[in-house]
């Protein structure tokens, strides 16, 4: 589907694009139908804007979700025929743990981008959750969510 000046319009390859009044521009949200969700990614790292972030680290959670196309995996029932979540997982652990970005918007990016890097997929969101963000009388935590193709 598309929408183009407030009008719903179907889309031949079955995702949903919003098209803009400005030249060129389009934003594909969803070119497959099927996701792969990989929620509760949990590692300690180092990104944080102040100096106390990044010696003493804090934890951070990952939730994914990944457009792919499942249907070959789906008949073959071979895992190269798919992105496999292990090795999502262990991406995600790896940056968090050892990159040290001061804005959590840094590390989001470099999520997505080593995502969308394994070639087995064209979009990507990462929901990125500081679990403790250091904000005085403030208990809860902060997340932020991205959207990116390649």
């Amino acid at each position: 589907m598309a929408i183009f000046d407030g009008v719903i319009i179907p889309w031949l390859a079955g995702g949903l694009v919003i098209l803009s009044s400005i030249p060129g521009s389009q934003l594909v949200l969803n070119q497959f139908m099927d996701t792969l969700n990989v929620k509760g990614i949990r590692a300690y790292g180092y990104t944080g804007y102040f100096d106390a972030e990044q010696f003493l680290g804090q934890w951070f959670e990952v939730d994914l979700t990944i457009w792919i196309d499942l249907a070959k995996a789906g008949q073959s029932d071979d895992l190269n025929d798919t992105l496999n979540y292990a090795d999502a997982v262990a991406i995600v652990q790896k940056l968090i743990r050892e990159s040290k970005f001061k804005m959590i918007e840094k590390l989001a990016e470099a999520i997505a981008d080593a995502i969308l890097g394994t070639g087995k997929t064209q979009q990507v969101k990462v929901a990125l959750t500081k679990c403790q963000a250091p904000i005085p009388d403030f208990d809860g935590d902060v997340t932020l969510e991205i959207l990116r193709s390649r």
